[in-house]
């Protein structure tokens, strides 16, 4: 399985952006699908996870403002990404849990080893003042 990010680029801060992630080589439904955000020097978090179920959980510093969602005709993970500030600057993956039991969300947000098996290249978000 491939995923491949699409959507990143340049924008002025209260702006839009819309992420789109694309699963290849797909033969099964994903247990679940997250998006993360790295800042250079800083760990990978996770910011927005859907299950599914269709069930949805966000960081606190995203709530409000982004939405995860999924095509699963076009094996697509999407984020809706409004007000934009700032700090919302970084690197963005996503990834998924594929293969082995399903993982509670929890895992998934965090990106447990266990859980997330699968993850795109990235794509860069810069937000400016």
């Amino acid at each position: 399985v491939y995923l491949e990010e699409s959507g990143g680029g340049s924008v002025q801060a209260g702006g839009s952006l819309r992420l789109a992630c694309t699963a290849s080589g797909v033969a099964t439904i994903s247990h679940c699908m997250a998006w993360f955000r790295q800042v250079p020097g800083q760990e990978r978090n996770g910011i927005a996870v859907t299950d599914s179920d269709g069930r949805t959980t966000y960081a606190d510093s995203v709530k409000g403002r982004f939405t995860i969602s999924q095509d699963n005709a076009e094996n697509t993970l999407y984020l809706q990404m409004n007000s934009l500030k700032p700090e919302d600057t970084g690197m963005y993956y996503c990834a998924a849990a594929f293969y082995g039991m399903r993982p509670t969300m929890y895992d998934c947000l965090t990106g447990a080893p266990h859980a997330i098996d699968t993850w795109g290249q990235g794509t860069l978000v810069t937000v400016s003042s």
